[in-house]
């Protein structure tokens, strides 16, 4: 169902990619948008135990979308350096499928509390913070049906040099 990537010497282990997803600090949620164009939307996201998640308002475009269709895309850019006299760009990336779903109760708490903690180590501090606003927020799980990572053909000239 989903392509291989056509460039595989680029193609990032499972484990540098899911590194990826782990220290990433903002994705770009893709989901079927209003009239059927693409909505994109960068976000703030927490990934553990193999899904990603986030929160979001419980009203707008991309929680209607996400109620009408669970099917969605998700990316994170590691690396961005531009280099100039290479007309290149140095990244490196991960690309993840999946289905998302509206947590409820005890669930949803959880994942915001990750996701806060994510952001800010203070456990009490995200602890005040979850129960000030838990109720006020949607939280979604995304379930991961196929994940890629890619990385510039640069780096990997780069990485063969270094060996």
């Amino acid at each position: 169902m989903f392509r291989q990537m056509r460039r595989t010497k680029q193609q990032l282990s499972k484990q540098e990619t899911e590194a990826i997803l782990m220290r990433g600090s903002t994705g770009v949620l893709a989901v079927n948008g209003d009239g059927g164009y693409p909505y994109t939307v960068p976000l703030n996201y927490v990934y553990k135990d193999g899904r990603i998640y986030f929160h979001c308002a419980k009203a707008g475009h991309k929680f209607d979308a996400l109620l009408r269709d669970d099917k969605v895309s998700f990316c994170v850019v590691d690396r961005d350096r531009v280099v100039p006299d290479e007309f290149a760009t140095y990244y490196k990336s991960a690309v993840a499928f999946g289905r998302a779903r509206l947590l409820e109760g005890d669930a949803a708490v959880r994942a915001v509390y990750d996701l806060g903690l994510k952001y800010n180590p203070d456990p009490a501090k995200v602890q005040a913070e979850v129960a000030k606003d838990a109720a006020h927020a949607a939280c979604f799980e995304i379930e991961i049906d196929h994940l890629t990572g890619k990385q510039a053909k640069g780096l990997l000239a780069k990485d063969s040099r270094n060996n």
